[in-house]
């Protein structure tokens, strides 16, 4: 008789009920999320409550909070700040936020209401220090082939991203929304993510990094536009040269027609520049916007100019320089004969102008804002009466700060926040396959301004109890620097 054959048991699973999602999970297996896994039968938060500890020093090691080596005692309230990091969900909201802590502040009782919020209306805005042509106003923005947003409008020196918001999360397909929440994710945990403009450049983007565009690095934003640099730096010019055109994509200057040099009393050259005259000394689209000079798509700056008029000051020998915004493209001529500009070497005096620009110039970077709206369900896990907290945040009487981070809030209704996710812990933002975007979200209000709100005042804890005992997802917690 042959052996039976051997029985094989399936792992018991458990539901994790911290998202829509539901997942089954197994013994020492995570869920879809990997931010929660089944431990001893016991779904558990994987990453520890973190909190933000003023005596770590900025920079300073990330280490656990080891309660073996904690005596019990605070030296103050304030020194410790028990962010949403690591905390877990209030899904489903009907119940009390996960940590609801009570702490003495210069001697008044504050409450902060810790929560790792689930998202579906988030995005980001990035903003993008380079004058060059990333795309036009509207074009999309694509990870891949997926569209995953749209450039907005042009700061001074920066360029603008919009990305994610709902209707790429849900209103595409699921690919869309799943490369939409995946390039939301690693934005915000400020890893670098590589992006494409329809009928423009492809650019690397990683927070408080400088872009790559291209395949090249940039290194600074420029320091005004072509008439603001006259305006600054006209001075350094006078009596070492004829002529100065700073040329820009947006505004291109011309020292001796712009007020600067009209004020320094700078002679008429009899200069014509090809571009759209604003107003004197300022002209607009010189050229098509691109990568080369000063935003525009030219190489050869002369191709802005047109004849030049004797009648209004053009003579043999008359000198000019050509600079751009950064300071990274310049060149000197000097006016033959036939008034055609001859090109020479820059001279030693006029260099020093130059790296003036360039020394003005802040380094590039690129700065990603969180954007969310905190006006859903998840309110009730604050109070019984979720639009108390709505008119309590807009009356500023509530904080509101993610991962301790301080967020801006938007005017009118509902709660829209906008934070720097470079001001936010490493690593704290994650995802619900649904798809959604998790980041945490702190609501601090004085103690009886919290009861007045209808909040859960039953479920508020001290903030040694927190430290002690820790929550329903676990107990492991970490210490980390203070925002800056």
């Amino acid at each position: 008789m042959g052996e039976m054959p051997e029985t094989r048991t399936r792992p018991d699973k458990i539901r994790c009920d911290a998202c829509p999602v539901m997942c089954y999970v197994a013994e020492g297996k995570t869920g879809a999320c990997d931010r929660y896994a089944n431990e001893g039968g016991r779904i558990i938060r994987c990453d520890p409550l973190t909190v933000l500890d003023r005596r770590i020093a900025a920079g300073g090691e990330i280490r656990p909070f080891l309660k073996s080596d904690w005596d019990g005692v605070l030296v103050s309230d304030d020194d410790l700040f028990v962010s949403a990091v690591g905390a877990g969900t209030t899904y489903p909201d009907y119940k009390p936020a996960p940590f609801i802590v009570s702490r003495q502040i210069d001697g008044v009782d504050f409450v902060t209401v810790v929560t790792e919020a689930i998202y579906s209306y988030c995005g980001v805005k990035v903003k993008i220090d380079t004058d060059r042509h990333l795309g036009h106003e509207g074009a999309v923005v694509r990870a891949g082939a997926e569209a995953v947003g749209l450039v907005i409008t042009s700061e001074y020196g920066s360029q603008m991203l919009s990305l994610g918001g709902v209707d790429h999360l849900t209103g595409g397909s699921k690919a869309e929304g799943r490369v939409t929440c995946d390039v939301l994710m690693r934005l915000c945990n400020k890893e670098p993510v590589e992006l494409a403009i329809d009928d423009g450049a492809h650019v690397v983007v990683q927070a408080g990094k400088p872009p790559i565009v291209d395949g090249k690095a940039e290194h600074r934003m420029r320091v005004g536009c072509g008439s603001a640099t006259i305006g600054m730096f006209a001075s350094q010019w006078q009596g070492l040269v004829d002529e100065v055109v700073v040329v820009d994509d947006h505004i291109t200057g011309v020292v001796s027609e712009h007020q600067a040099g009209k004020v320094l009393g700078w002679p008429d050259t009899g200069i014509k520049i090809k571009g759209r005259r604003s107003t004197p000394g300022r002209y607009f689209q010189v050229a098509q916007p691109g990568l080369g000079w000063g935003g525009t798509d030219i190489d050869d700056p002369l191709t802005i100019l047109g004849e030049w008029s004797p009648k209004k000051g053009a003579v043999p020998g008359l000198s000019l320089l050509m600079v751009s915004t950064t300071g990274e493209h310049a060149a000197y001529f000097t006016l033959d004969n036939d008034l055609k500009p001859v090109e020479h070497p820059i001279p030693d005096h006029l260099r020093p102008s130059v790296e003036l620009i360039t020394e003005n110039c802040e380094p590039a970077l690129c700065t990603v804002m969180f954007t969310g709206g905190a006006g859903g369900s998840l309110r009730s896990g604050v109070t019984k009466n979720p639009v108390r907290l709505t008119q309590s945040v807009q009356a500023f009487k509530t904080h509101v700060s993610c991962g301790g981070a301080p967020a801006w809030v938007w005017p009118g209704g509902g709660i829209t926040l906008m934070v720097d996710v470079m001001q936010m812990p490493d690593g704290c933002f994650g995802y619900v396959p649904t798809p959604a975007i998790v980041a945490p979200l702190e609501f601090t209000v004085p103690r009886a301004d919290y009861q007045a709100l209808g909040g859960h005042d039953e479920a508020v804890r001290a903030l040694r109890d927190v430290l002690e005992h820790g929550g329903e997802y676990g107990d492991a917690v970490r210490a980390v620097p203070r925002s800056r």
